[in-house]
């Protein structure tokens, strides 16, 4: 069987050999590059399936619990990979840590001080608040409507005042989020929504909090707490590392697609992201389907746009590699910058 190395998150060298010794025994060692080291640990296969979705779940619970472990252990400065990270060799381990290192470091040396917390806000009792919706004064102007022209209510009836009352539940849920993001945003160095599970969930939210605002933040959700007495449930969960702000990803780009998108844009085999921005932006003008309104403009169009996508990310990588301006297309030059290191988007 394939043998691969699967990567949690990477830390900077600067903690003592005692820390570093507290990771014996427990699955995972690390492989380094200059001052920083990535966690990693031995994986029965170097890709994962993705159509198992049970494993996935799986192997989610054991990447997070592994990172906080780490967490817990003293390396409060790490950097979480993206779930399911996984290479051939401890080569192609030190390649990424070397590529991205400029970026990797930087990142390290913002969230010295940083960690996320995630909070879920619901409400306590579903039921009542579908009964004070249900008395709102337009859904009872909308009823007294209808059996006014009825004694009873239709299918069609149903529907109506059915699609009121989401409306003014999905009203009253985005008004009571915004008052409470409004509040906690002060606290924090930066936010990410996500998406709710369902009408219940009011928020669903990460925030970027610096070490000296946690007791400020937990203060400002129990003040949250008395303004709505108690209607709100309020589940916090951290500190975490960084998830939803730094979350490192590697991207593989392919020698073909990236000659191909070159020829493309008519590039030469030297260029320079201007140039890139301005082929694209004369093809593109040329090929728009405001332009050029036939199917096969459209085709050449969305082609164009993805080429120009594809040199954009093969010109990160080049510059990642060399630290250059210059960006070479020639085939040759082609296979040394294959490996983007990014935060995830």
């Amino acid at each position: 069987m394939t043998k691969g190395i699967y990567i949690y998150g990477i830390v900077p060298n600067f903690y003592g050999a005692t820390q570093f010794q507290s990771l014996e025994n427990s699955g995972v060692y690390t492989i380094s590059f200059d001052n920083i080291s990535a966690i990693v640990s031995d994986h029965e296969s170097d890709h994962l399936d993705y159509s198992d979705k049970e494993s996935l779940g799986h192997l989610l619970v054991h990447h997070q619990k592994t990172i906080e472990s780490l967490m817990e252990k003293g390396f409060a400065m790490l950097i979480p990979m993206r779930l399911g990270t996984i290479v051939s060799t401890r080569n192609e381990v030190a390649r990424i840590l070397s590529t991205g290192h400029e970026l990797i470091f930087n990142t390290l040396k913002k969230i010295e001080f940083l960690s996320e917390i995630d909070l879920a806000v619901t409400w306590e009792n579903f039921g009542d608040l579908l009964t004070e919706i249900s008395v709102h004064p337009d859904i009872v102007a909308l009823k007294n409507e209808i059996l006014s022209k009825s004694d009873a209510l239709t299918q069609i009836d149903q529907v109506k005042i059915g699609m009121l009352i989401q409306q003014k539940l999905e009203e009253k849920n985005k008004a009571v989020e915004l008052n409470i993001l409004d509040e906690l945003s002060k606290l924090g160095v930066d936010i990410k929504i996500h998406d709710v599970m369902d009408d219940e969930m009011v928020s669903n939210a990460a925030f970027l909090i610096h070490s000296n605002k946690k007791g400020k933040f937990e203060h400002a959700i129990e003040r949250l707490d008395e303004e709505y007495h108690g209607a709100l449930k309020f589940k916090i969960v951290g500190p975490l590392p960084c998830y939803s702000f730094y979350t490192l990803e590697v991207k593989d780009l392919n020698l073909e697609a990236v000659e191909q998108a070159g020829m493309e844009l008519g590039l030469k085999e030297v260029t320079t992201v201007p140039e890139i921005k301005k082929a694209y932006l004369e093809n593109a003008r040329l090929f728009h389907p405001d332009a050029q309104p036939a199917i096969a403009g459209e085709e050449t169009f969305n082609r164009i746009n993805k080429a120009y996508h594809t040199l954009l990310d093969y010109a990160a990588a080049a510059r990642q590699a060399s630290n250059d301006d210059i960006i070479p297309l020639s085939r040759e030059r082609l296979a040394e910058n294959l490996i983007l290191v990014k935060i995830k988007d």
